[in-house]
């Protein structure tokens, strides 16, 4: 739950533009980011996962991408491809649903590989893209040295390469979800239930 709640602040602080809101967004997606190792880490050694924990788990990592990510897109210096962002927020939305038709049905659907590769992936794009914000921000007022100071052009290619990657994976990755849960969609979509 404090994930969901750092997120909307980094969402903030990403669009406050300047050079310490940045730097603080990058200190609290850090700490968002532990925090989800830390917990998942604990749920496992102790044996105490949760339904919720197993549904709100997941959710919260798709709040704080999709929160960086969006704020990313705000950025017209930036250059990310807001299709992608597109393609990231519809994969995100599909698997959620995916996960409230398996607590229809009584089960609960936990996180797979593939879903942490590409929770992992989405990160570390976000990270870099953040310390490039971060560099760009910075050398609007300050001298950067070399070679440094060839960051600020190569930033919006750099950005448009690390969205298009972590769109990719995260297509693959719900497309591996959809195959895998399919005797889910199909007893969803054909079984009805009576009044």
């Amino acid at each position: 739950m404090s994930r969901m709640g750092l997120s909307l602040v980094i969402f903030a602080l990403i669009l406050a533009g300047s050079l310490w809101a940045e730097i603080s967004a990058l200190v609290l997606l850090t700490i968002a980011s532990i925090s989800d190792g830390i917990d998942g880490a604990i749920a496992r050694r102790t044996m105490t996962t949760t339904p919720f924990g197993a549904i709100a788990d997941p959710f919260a990592d798709k709040i704080l991408v999709m929160s960086v990510f969006l704020a990313f897109a705000s950025i017209p210096s930036l250059g990310v491809p807001l299709w992608a962002v597109f393609i990231i927020l519809l994969r995100e939305l599909t698997i959620s649903t995916l996960r409230v038709l398996a607590a229809l049905n009584g089960e609960v659907m936990k996180a797979e590989q593939s879903g942490k590769i590409k929770t992992t992936i989405q990160l570390i794009a976000a990270f870099t893209i953040m310390t490039l914000l971060i560099i760009d921000t910075w050398a609007k007022t300050t001298p950067m040295p070399a070679p440094l100071d060839l960051l600020p052009a190569l930033t919006p290619a750099i950005v448009w390469w690390l969205t298009i990657i972590a769109a990719a994976f995260t297509l693959f990755s719900g497309a591996l979800y959809l195959y895998n849960h399919r005797q889910l969609l199909r007893k969803s979509w054909t079984e009805r239930k009576r009044p």
